[in-house]
């Protein structure tokens, strides 16, 4: 058992859980992950195996099918996950937001339709609130719904969906101004926006009449799961598509899920530094320079010390992110200063693990090259660092009021 990244308080059946994530990782995703990874495939075999452990329906309530389990234990299974691939993660890092998001804001009717097929694997989920032009600010939503009888008509491009191609339902955030005049919409664009769920076929291509989805996008990292755009020509839904049926509350929603989100990629950064702290520490005490292991020398163990430390302050914040929104807090401000902590720290850990190996660091043959192409993904998903500092300013300006 490794002596870094432990959670004290687990009950049996979370640690029986996270025995059993920890061991197919280390059986199934760690020997295969850098292969996949080079070739941009899609991790099927792998998908196949945790839908067989019931991971996709880790978080939805036993009455769905699901483990009705909570979201610090699935915050630790993702951690083990990354831990392995970080790819493989995010593949269930947006099936359990819009899970999330249809548990806590959906009607009763959308919870009976969806989550019962969700908690089995055979819909995975998506969502999209990102645009080509639009990076951080949200309020400048350019997709929109109209509303035409009883249904509504939906335009507008999407960017970034992780698992875009591969998933069966997406839940998209358009702005609907329904209900607003112009003046009111320019004014308040948070309350103008809707999620819309809309069911397709996986694939790419036209996926549904006046829904397209573009082929994968090329990037550096984060390979073999899929990232594309949705293009929405004419797409008509009926109105119980509407998330909790109910036009311009999709912001709210939205962020809600976000913050489930943010405590994921926190997971996932926490995950990726302890496998790039295992690769350094491990290649340390191989590798000999002046007649010695490499570790032996001063300024690798500071090197290693350092890493430890940040993998160790990373999990504890994530932990703690994870608890308060499981207490039915506020958790805003530690979701957010663990996804900027997490993210950062793990680009500092996975660079450091690069230095130690030097030269081979640099080759494909070690798998510390694919998490030095991985890392920087953390820095931006679910809000750049700029915007958790925001979001943390903010509520710290909150709790700190001053009173004179």
């Amino acid at each position: 058992m490794a002596r870094l990244a432990q959670t004290a308080g687990l009950t049996d059946i979370q640690q029986e859980i996270l025995a059993t994530v920890r061991d197919f990782v280390d059986k199934e995703i760690i020997p295969v992950a850098t292969e996949l990874e080079h070739r941009d495939e899609y991790p099927q075999a792998i998908v196949d195996g945790l839908k067989e452990l019931g991971l996709f329906g880790l978080m939805i309530p036993e009455e769905y099918g699901g483990l009705g389990e909570s979201l610090l234990t699935y915050a630790l299974c993702v951690e083990e996950i990354a831990r392995g691939w970080m790819s493989v993660s995010g593949i269930i890092n947006t099936h359990f937001i819009v899970a999330y998001m249809l548990k806590q804001h959906g009607t009763q009717e959308q919870k009976d339709h969806y989550l019962p097929r969700m908690a089995a694997g055979d819909v995975r989920g998506a969502f999209s609130m990102s645009e080509p032009a639009l990076g951080s600010d949200v309020s400048a939503i350019t997709s929109k719904a109209v509303k035409d009888g009883d249904e509504y008509v939906l335009n507008g491009q999407k960017m970034w969906l992780t698992n875009g191609g591969t998933s069966s339902l997406v839940a998209v955030l358009v702005r609907s101004d329904e209900g607003h005049s112009p003046e009111e919409a320019a004014a308040k664009p948070h309350k103008s926006m809707t999620t819309f769920l809309i069911e397709k076929e996986p694939g790419f291509g036209e996926v549904r009449p006046g829904l397209t989805i573009p082929g994968k996008i090329d990037k550096m990292g984060y390979k073999g799961v899929d990232t594309t755009e949705l293009i929405m020509d004419g797409l008509r839904l009926p109105a119980d598509r509407v998330l909790g049926g109910v036009t311009g509350r999709g912001f709210y929603q939205m962020m809600d899920g976000v913050e489930v989100g943010r405590v994921n990629v926190a997971a996932r950064g926490c995950g990726v530094a302890q496998r790039a702290f295992e690769l350094g520490v491990s290649y340390a005490q191989q590798r000999h320079t002046f007649g010695k292991p490499i570790a032996q020398h001063q300024a690798i163990q500071f090197k290693l010390a350092e890493m430890a430390t940040k993998v160790e302050a990373a999990h504890a914040m994530m932990v703690n992110a994870a608890r308060k929104k499981d207490s039915g807090e506020r958790n805003d401000l530690e979701a957010g200063m663990a996804k900027y902590l997490a993210s950062e720290y793990c680009k500092e850990v996975v660079e450091d693990a690069f230095r130690i190996h030097g030269g081979y660091g640099f080759s494909k043959e070690y798998e510390i090259e694919r998490l030095y192409r991985e890392a920087p993904m953390l820095l931006i998903g679910e809000g750049t660092a700029e915007i958790q500092k925001m979001i943390i300013g903010r509520r710290l300006l909150e709790e700190y009021r001053f009173q004179g």
